[in-house]
């Protein structure tokens, strides 16, 4: 499958032949395993103080019946504010949780190998349809070959006002202006401090990520990552496929080489 190739200015620049990687059915249920298990990896251990609501003198009457009220052990003293209130229960005042979380809980999930290639590849291959890309709101009108690859000089872009100009040049500043029509959030998030929230718009796969990342950081929801990076995190947020995405000619020769189960049987099957 051959696909066209663009300058930074935006002009036609040569016929690319695409890796078989590109060629992998896309599977939708396994890219969301993948981001799951993935996401999981974030996560951090929660748990509770093991005593509290616990730490307080308070007991129920000995014995617990016969007494003309409830078995809930209460507060001890001679006196004083909580004296004979309930307490260390979870449905008194100050008392324990019923069920709190455990740091011994099991929230780190894990995904074989060779899903996790299967599912990258699929997330690789899924960046050269239109209709997918376009399914989840991308605006990509005017642009007419998926992926979209672009000479290796957009590596040395180190600028923000540089790739501003290759961002409109190749007709990407639209999904980009798509992000200012979010509204700010209200409710629960507004009041602690998540009112905005940045959407996802292009992304950049290079072989080296460290000069592009400074020219993109100040452009809300465009990111870089190379292709050791690359991840169905990058190419799928939320689960939900697939990003709009720009490859540099080396990133497409370097995803030539990744090596799988899958793409050993196709290769056979040509």
């Amino acid at each position: 499958m051959k696909t066209s190739s663009y300058t930074t200015t935006g002009t036609k620049d040569t016929d690319i032949e695409l890796p078989i990687v590109f060629s992998t059915p896309f599977r939708r249920e396994l890219i969301h395993k993948a981001f799951t298990n993935l996401t999981s990896h974030k996560f951090q251990k929660q748990g509770r103080k093991p005593m509290a609501g616990m730490d307080v003198v308070a007991d129920s009457n000995d014995p617990p019946t016969g007494q003309g009220v409830s078995r809930v052990a209460r507060m001890q003293g001679g006196g004083g504010g909580r004296q004979g209130q309930g307490a260390e229960v979870a449905s008194t005042r100050g008392g324990r949780q019923a069920h709190p979380p455990i740091v011994e809980k099991v929230i780190y999930k894990k995904l074989n190998k060779k899903e996790n290639k299967l599912a990258l590849c699929s997330a690789i291959a899924a960046t050269a349809s239109k209709d997918l890309i376009e399914s989840r709101g991308h605006k990509i009108k005017g642009i007419e070959s998926f992926p979209i690859i672009v000479s290796n000089d957009i590596e040395t872009i180190s600028k923000a006002s540089e790739i501003t100009k290759v961002l409109e040049s190749l007709k990407l500043t639209q999904d980009i202006e798509r992000l200012d029509a979010r509204k700010p959030r209200s409710g629960q998030s507004r009041l602690r401090g998540r009112s905005k929230k940045v959407g996802k718009s292009v992304l950049f796969v290079t072989t080296d990520s460290a000069n592009l990342s400074k020219a993109v950081g100040a452009i809300p929801g465009v990111d870089v990552r190379s292709v050791k990076e690359l991840s169905v995190l990058d190419l799928a947020p939320g689960s939900d496929p697939i990003r709009l995405t720009v490859y540099s000619k080396s990133a497409i020769e370097e995803i030539g080489k990744i090596k799988s189960t899958h793409l050993e049987i196709m290769v056979k099957r040509q």
